[in-house]
């Protein structure tokens, strides 16, 4: 299963001083990044960083390429709850020098997901509460109205230049509220009532 990222909500750029991107901004993860419940999450060597924010994450259907807004439905499997593990000392740094992103946000356990969800259980993507918790307490709490980009303008643009295949998993963006973990927290995220995954960061 390959994954391709684009970018945050609106409310996120607004609280980190963000610009609002014309396009959404895509960067890979490895398929070693993927974990599920009851896999603990890994802080990279040496980072002192380490971020979670909460994210829809849509899953491919069938393959396609250069596909239209108005048929991107057609193309969707169903969905999961992800989250998006940043190793954000190291990104801040790439973001200054111009480097690459891939090893601060695809490196190993960067991307805790939860089961999968029919395509009939969420049929408006574009109206899911997104919400995590550290250690229990609030920490996101937004909808997926909020994002920049819809879900049809994502996976066009990423099918544009990448061919997207069956199973491919494609994240959305996360609300304002993104926080740094540490060794030993319980994060804990879900939409709204619908799906709900807990994990922790191990100790190191």
């Amino acid at each position: 299963m390959s994954s391709q990222y684009p970018m945050v909500s609106r409310d996120l750029a607004k609280a980190t001083g963000a610009s609002i991107p014309k396009k959404p901004l895509v960067f890979l993860k490895a398929t070693s990044a993927y974990i599920e419940e009851g896999t603990p999450i890994q802080t990279p060597p040496e980072c002192k960083e380490l971020f979670q924010e909460v994210e829809l994450g849509v899953i491919i259907g069938k393959t396609g390429s250069k596909i239209p807004k108005a048929s991107v439905m057609d193309y969707i499997g169903g969905y999961t709850l992800a989250l998006d593990m940043t190793a954000m000392d190291f990104l801040r740094e790439a973001r200054q020098t111009g480097g690459s992103w891939e090893l601060y946000k695809g490196f190993d356990t960067a991307c805790p997901v939860g089961k999968f969800i029919p395509k009939a259980k969420i049929p408006d993507p574009h109206n899911v509460g997104l919400w995590s918790k550290v250690n229990g307490e609030l920490k996101q709490n937004g909808n997926s109205k909020d994002l920049i980009f819809d879900v049809p303008t994502i996976i066009s643009h990423v099918s544009n230049y990448m061919t997207v295949e069956e199973g491919d998993l494609i994240l959305t963006g996360s609300p304002a509220g993104i926080c740094q973990v540490n060794p030993g927290d319980k994060i804990t995220c879900g939409f709204s009532d619908i799906a709900e995954m807990t994990f922790h960061v191990a100790d190191k």
